[in-house]
């Protein structure tokens, strides 16, 4: 099966199966687990990061996921290239590719940037968050995590919180647990920033069970279920002026886990946070046992491992 991954583009999870997904899982676990044997698997190869939106764990996990195998990384910089002067996207991917990298990861602000870089680079693209779109990599990272955390994907009882009308990181993880049996969600969010329909039609669809929920049910909600999925809220999202301002602050007010909540948790209950946050998680919950949105995002460079070699070599775990 690792075969099918050479020469892949990664830009939307609508690409891969479940079983492409466990694949991808299952190597990444054993790099997590026995690192020194791939540190050598990416030797004589070049990752180009291209970057249009700041970013920090993607980033930064690529380039360390590339480095540690042996491989090189180039040097990109928005703010110091020609697109200062103009350039368009299309004329920055051209002269990238002509540089022959192996492979290019990119993170751009405008939706459907990344199949649009995969269709100009004759090299595999893979799209670190393309707007509102799509982050495949983080679903990933994200099955891997409730995989840990549960044992397994199917049936696992999950709650998503926060921003789930702009939130790419739920949108994609909603859509990637329907492919697995007996899972259950829980969507709670303000009015304003609820799930939107095409998921919850997709998911009906799929015969995934659901429901949905104000933030006043937190606290209970906490109680149902083994993983807890936090997001942060969004200022950007809500309108200019007085009545956004008046909007997000109500919902800043209202919106925030804290530690009291956590008190009668079931045992092995987790709390998962693509991050950054801001206020939506309160400060002692990160020295909690439940507290797994750290390992989440290391996890992120066992997964980017996983992808980068199997996109150019084709690895397979039975080697």
């Amino acid at each position: 099966m690792g075969a099918d991954f050479l020469g892949r583009d990664v830009v939307s999870i609508d690409d891969f199966s479940r079983e492409d997904f466990d694949f991808v899982i299952q190597l990444a676990d054993e790099i997590k687990r026995a690192p020194a044997r791939f540190s050598d698997v990416m030797r004589g190869r070049t990752l180009m990061p291209l970057f249009f939106e700041n970013s920090t764990r993607t980033n930064m996990s690529f380039q360390m996921a590339m480095l540690q195998m042996g491989g090189s990384v180039g040097d990109f910089d928005k703010d110091t290239s020609s697109l200062k002067k103009g350039e368009s996207l299309k004329d920055t991917l051209k002269m990238v590719g002509g540089y022959r990298p192996d492979l290019v990861v990119m993170r751009h602000y405008r939706d459907g940037a990344a199949r649009f870089a995969a269709d100009v680079l004759d090299c595999p693209l893979i799209n670190a968050g393309d707007g509102k779109n799509q982050h495949p990599t983080q679903t990933m990272l994200d099955l891997m995590s409730v995989k840990e955390i549960c044992g397994a994907v199917e049936g696992v009882e999950i709650a998503f919180v926060g921003d789930l009308k702009y939130g790419r990181t739920v949108h994609s993880l909603a859509v990637a647990l329907s492919l697995y049996r007996n899972c259950r969600i829980y969507f709670v969010s303000p009015d304003s920033l609820k799930m939107p329909s095409e998921f919850l039609d997709l998911l009906k669809e799929k015969g995934v069970s659901f429901s949905e929920h104000g933030l006043g049910d937190l606290g209970d909600i906490c109680k149902r279920v083994g993983v807890l999925y936090m997001t942060r809220i969004q200022r950007e999202r809500f309108p200019e002026g007085a009545e956004g301002e008046q909007e997000y602050d109500l919902i800043k007010s209202v919106y925030c886990l804290k530690k009291e909540m956590l008190a009668d948790v079931r045992s092995g209950f987790k709390v998962l946070h693509p991050l950054p946050k801001v206020f939506e998680i309160e400060s002692e919950v990160d020295e909690m046992d439940c507290a797994y949105y750290y390992e989440q995002a290391a996890n992120g460079m066992h997964v980017r491992k996983a992808l980068l070699q199997l996109l150019v070599g084709g690895r397979t775990l039975d080697g």
